[in-house]
């Protein structure tokens, strides 16, 4: 007796899956892409020829270039992500955690602008397509879980005030860190500063972590036994 398949079944029997190599290469020149002109303004063509292949076989593996757009999201968050999981805090007391995270995440605006461009740009799009990505909730809660660990270290020795949200903190560091290389054209433009890269970075990323630390650190009447 015949088996029936439905068509929709059988294409995506018959659909292979991108080799791992083809696939990265392709989401590293989409990278380029979609942070230079946004997801509306980007070229599946232009992607096509940064990784000599064509717009068909990207459309193949990909399904879409909305998929691919979230790959690419997938990859980046993924990436920074990654990157923290390296910083060694349990050995740090709760204050110098704070301060490698801090600087770390300043850093790594500064070294990745491509990341802040795309964050930027789905901000822009009001995150209409990040929302239809699971993986990208589950990927960020590490950030939350790192900071939690540290906040409750800082609590028990009275260093930080009682009353943080580890995601309003995350918050607090990113929008700080981003500010340097998303505004550094127009604040750098009306007030002559160097922004970004060509800024003093050390000073400035300093000054972010004071900050932050500030703000953490428990209120005088807090203190009192």
């Amino acid at each position: 007796m015949a088996i029936q398949v439905s068509a929709a079944r059988a294409g995506a029997m018959r659909k292979p899956k991108a080799p791992q190599a083809n696939r990265e290469s392709i989401v590293t020149a989409a990278i380029a892409e979609f942070a230079s002109r946004g997801f509306k303004g980007a070229s599946m063509d232009q992607i096509a020829a940064r990784t000599n292949t064509t717009r068909g076989l990207i459309n193949y593996y990909f399904g879409s270039k909305e998929k691919l757009y979230l790959a690419v999201l997938e990859r980046v968050y993924a990436e920074i992500r990654d990157a923290e999981k390296d910083l060694e805090l349990d050995h740090l007391s709760p204050v110098d955690a704070i301060r490698r995270i801090v600087e770390f995440t300043y850093d790594y605006y500064v070294a990745h602008e491509y990341f802040v461009r795309l964050v930027v740009a789905e901000n822009q799009a009001r995150g209409v397509h990040m929302k239809r990505s699971p993986a990208l909730r589950t990927v960020n809660r590490p950030i939350v879980d790192m900071l939690g660990a540290v906040i409750a270290r800082g609590r028990s020795a009275r260093v930080f005030r009682a009353d943080l949200d580890p995601i309003d903190v995350h918050m607090a560091i990113a929008a700080l860190g981003m500010f340097n290389v998303t505004n550094q054209y127009t604040f750098g433009a009306i007030f002559q500063r160097a922004m970004g890269a060509k800024g003093d970075v050390p000073v400035r990323r300093r000054v972010v972590a004071d900050m932050i630390l500030s703000w953490l650190a428990p209120r005088a009447d807090s203190l009192a036994p």
